[in-house]
C-alpha cells in the first residue's frame, strides 16, 4: 500500500516538478500552512514534506499514525527532534543541494558590496548619459584578491566558500562553533582571533543554543571598519539591531544577509533604516533557490522518501 504524502508548504519550492515525489504515495499538498492547521491535516498522513512549517512536541504527539519527516531544507531547528524520536518518527533533511548556489550568492555579495555595485547601477541608470566625464569615482571600490576571508561554521558549505575564496585569492581561516578541532586545510582562529583578522566574515553554521546569538554588538566591535559580514546560515546567529547600529556608526563597510530573524521581516525591523543603504545587501532567504538546486532538492525529498518509508 502506497503511504499518504502530505506537502504543507508546496509554495516554497517556486512551482518545480514534483512528479518524482508524487509517484512514491497518495500525494496531497497545500500551498502554505498555518501553526494552527497541521494537525488536521496531518491526521491521516504517514509522511509529512515540509520546508518551514514548525513540528513542536505537542503536534508530534497528535499525530500517532505519522512515520516519517522530510524536511525540503538543510537547517532542521523547525522540528523537536527529541519529540520526534520519542514517537518513532523518523526526519530527514537534505544535504548539498544548495552547496554551490549559496557558495555563489557568497562570493557574489563580497564582490557586489567591494565593487559598490548598487550605487555604480543606479549612478549608470540614472546620471551617466550624457555625464561630463567617462570614468566616474563616486565610491571607493576593492578588489578581493589578497583579502583574509574569515569562515564561521566549516560544513559543507563553508568548506565550499572556503576553496572558491582561496582560488580568488584569499588568504582563508575559520572558526568551529561546534567546539569540535579537525584536521583542516585551513587555520582555525578563536572567534574573536578572526573577526579581527578578517577582512570578509561569512557565517556558514547552524542556528542552535552555540550560536544563537552569536555575533552582536560586541562581536561587531572587534571587525575592522573596513571588513564585510556576510550571514547565509540563519537569522538569530547575527543581532540585526546591533548590526545596523554598526554600519551606521561605520564600524564595519558592508554587510549582507539573506536570512532574518522574522521571516518575512518584521515592520521597523532596524535594518531597513539603516542611513548608508548601499552597504546593505539584503535578499529574501533564496540563496538555496536557483532551479538547479531546486531539481536537485526534490530528488533528495524523493530519495529520502524511498529509502525511509517501510510499509508496516
Amino acid at each position: 500500500m502506497k503511504p499518504n504524502i502530505v506537502f504543507l508548504d508546496e509554495y516554497s519550492l517556486g512551482g518545480a516538478d514534483l512528479s518524482a515525489i508524487r509517484s512514491l504515495g497518495n500525494y496531497t499538498a497545500y500551498e502554505t500552512t498555518r501553526p494552527d492547521e497541521i494537525v488536521g491535516r496531518c491526521m491521516e498522513a504517514d509522511i509529512v514534506i515540509t520546508n518551514k512549517v514548525p513540528f513542536n512536541a505537542a503536534t508530534l504527539r497528535a499525530l500517532p499514525r505519522l512515520r516519517l519527516i522530510c524536511i525540503a531544507a538543510t537547517g532542521m531547528n523547525h522540528i523537536d527532534l527529541a519529540a520526534a524520536a520519542e514517537q518513532g518518527i523518523a526526519v530527514k533533511n537534505a544535504v548539498g543541494y544548495s552547496t554551490h548556489s549559496v557558495t555563489e550568492t557568497t562570493i557574489g555579495a563580497a564582490i557586489a558590496l567591494l565593487r559598490q555595485a548598487v550605487y555604480y547601477d543606479r549612478y549608470t541608470k540614472k546620471h551617466y548619459a550624457g555625464a561630463d566625464r567617462q570614468f566616474h569615482f563616486g565610491r571607493t571600490t576593492h578588489q578581493l584578491y589578497g583579502s583574509h576571508w574569515g569562515i564561521v561554521g566549516l560544513g559543507n558549505i563553508g568548506h565550499s566558500v572556503a576553496r572558491v575564496a582561496e582560488a580568488l585569492g584569499c588568504e582563508v581561516a575559520y572558526t568551529s562553533t561546534s567546539g569540535v578541532a579537525r584536521q583542516e586545510a585551513y587555520p582555525m582562529m578563536p572567534l574573536d582571533a578572526l573577526l579581527a583578522w578578517a577582512d570578509v566574515v561569512s557565517i556558514h553554521c547552524p542556528l542552535n543554543d552555540r550560536t544563537r546569538g552569536l555575533i552582536g554588538a560586541r562581536e561587531l566591535a572587534r571587525m575592522k571598519p573596513s571588513a564585510l559580514l556576510i550571514n547565509v546560515a540563519r537569522g538569530g546567529i547575527v543581532d540585526e539591531a546591533a548590526l545596523a547600529a554598526a554600519l551606521d556608526a561605520g564600524q564595519l563597510a558592508g554587510a549582507a544577509l539573506d536570512v532574518f530573524v522574522h521571516e518575512p521581516l518584521e515592520k521597523g525591523n532596524p535594518l531597513l533604516a539603516v542611513r548608508e543603504p548601499d552597504r546593505l545587501l539584503l535578499s529574501p532567504h533564496n540563496a538555496w533557490s536557483p532551479v538547479e538546486a531546486v531539481e536537485v532538492l526534490v530528488g533528495c525529498i524523493a530519495r529520502n522518501i524511498r529509502e525511509n518509508w517501510k510499509n508496516d
